[in-house]
C-alpha cells in the first residue's frame, strides 16, 4: 500500500506538466481555481492518472474531486 505522502508526491509529478502557471501544488490546490484547467485539461489529467495507476476515475468520483487532497484520497482507496 501507498502511503498518502508518496500518493501526494506521485499525483504532484503528474500535475506538473499540466501546471502551466506554475501554481505551487499543495493538498488544497484545486483544479478548476488555482490551476485553472478547463474540461479539455482534466478529461487529459483524469486519464494520465488512469493509466499510471491502471485504474478507472468514475465521473461521479471526478464531480467530487476539487482540490488535489481529494485526488489522493480517491487514488489512494482505487488502488488499494
Amino acid at each position: 500500500m501507498t502511503d498518502r505522502a508518496e500518493m501526494f508526491e506521485r499525483l504532484k509529478g503528474l500535475i506538473e506538466p499540466f501546471n502551466k502557471k506554475g501554481v505551487e501544488v499543495t493538498e488544497t490546490t484545486t483544479f478548476a481555481g488555482d490551476l485553472e484547467w478547463d474540461s479539455l485539461t482534466v478529461m487529459d489529467f483524469v486519464a494520465e492518472v488512469e493509466d499510471s495507476f491502471d485504474i478507472v476515475i468514475s465521473m461521479n468520483l471526478q464531480a467530487e474531486i476539487e482540490n488535489v487532497g481529494h485526488l489522493v484520497d480517491a487514488v489512494t482507496k482505487l488502488t488499494d
